[in-house]
């Protein structure tokens, strides 16, 4: 049986060792499970899809997130793309305006007018055109939204928004629209960490603002964002401090060498 050798970060690595996590076991089983939901994304025909179709072949998907991916779909389309591809995901998500995506963005110092402008010199194409010549997700596509399942699920969610969606982009390795996020300086445990914020200041905030609506029906009043961008700053401060602290060790040993 071949082997597939799992890199994790030291500090997950101690707590897996400390739990005596059967490793091997626990990976098999969501592989099997990625396999089976990337297979089914990449398989999915886009010519005539509706939000109805998507909801039952993207189960757990928000009407944002759906939205996301058929504004993806549409811009797809009118390129004349061989797939729907990560910038074509970034782009609906942007296009879609009022996620609690491009509100971590802009948390983080991103502003989406700035994407949105990157993306327009970006080649849009990847691998994942179909034989048959109809419309599919590339396979860079296809795992970032099933790597938004993944992080959905890694938050305790049952359900799928665009901010999981932001998270699968920049966690995928090659598709053009991670690669523009992680170059604008979206790092993806950052990212989680602002994620998490923002949705724990949602909950704080609509305690006190019954009158504002769930985070997956509608943008924040500018006064709602604007508490809620100062409750994910507090709360990105210390990881922020210690990226800082990284890089000026870095920049010291660079001098010394």
């Amino acid at each position: 049986m071949p082997k597939i050798n799992v890199y994790l970060p030291d500090e997950l690595a101690e707590a897996v060792r400390v739990a005596g996590i059967p490793v091997s076991a626990v990976c098999q089983r969501a592989l099997e499970q990625a396999v089976r939901r990337v297979t089914a994304i990449r398989e999915t025909a886009l010519g005539d899809l509706d939000d109805a179709d998507l909801a039952t072949r993207l189960p757990n998907f928000t009407p944002r997130a759906r939205a996301t991916v058929l504004l993806a779909v549409d811009r797809s389309r009118e390129e004349g793309s061989a797939a729907v591809g990560t910038a074509h995901l970034l782009a609906g998500m942007l296009a879609e305006g009022t996620n609690l995506a491009l509100h971590v963005l802009r948390v983080e110092e991103i502003e989406p007018d700035r994407v949105l402008q990157d993306l327009a010199g970006q080649p849009a194409a990847e691998p994942g055109g179909d034989p048959d010549d109809s419309l599919h997700f590339s396979g860079p596509a296809a795992n970032a939204l099933q790597l938004a399942v993944t992080e959905a699920t890694a938050f305790g969610h049952n359900y799928v928004g665009c901010e999981h969606l932001l998270l699968g982009l920049v966690a995928e390795p090659d598709g053009v629209g991670g690669q523009l996020l992680r170059s604008l300086g979206a790092e993806l445990r950052l990212t989680r960490r602002a994620v998490a914020a923002a949705l724990a200041g949602y909950v704080h905030l609509r305690a006190q603002t019954p009158a504002e609506p769930p985070s997956g029906s509608a943008a924040p009043s500018p006064e709602v964002a604007a508490l809620l961008a100062a409750a994910v700053r507090r709360e990105l401060q210390p990881i922020v401090a210690r990226l800082e602290r990284l890089e000026e060790r870095a920049g010291r040993t660079d001098a010394v060498d």
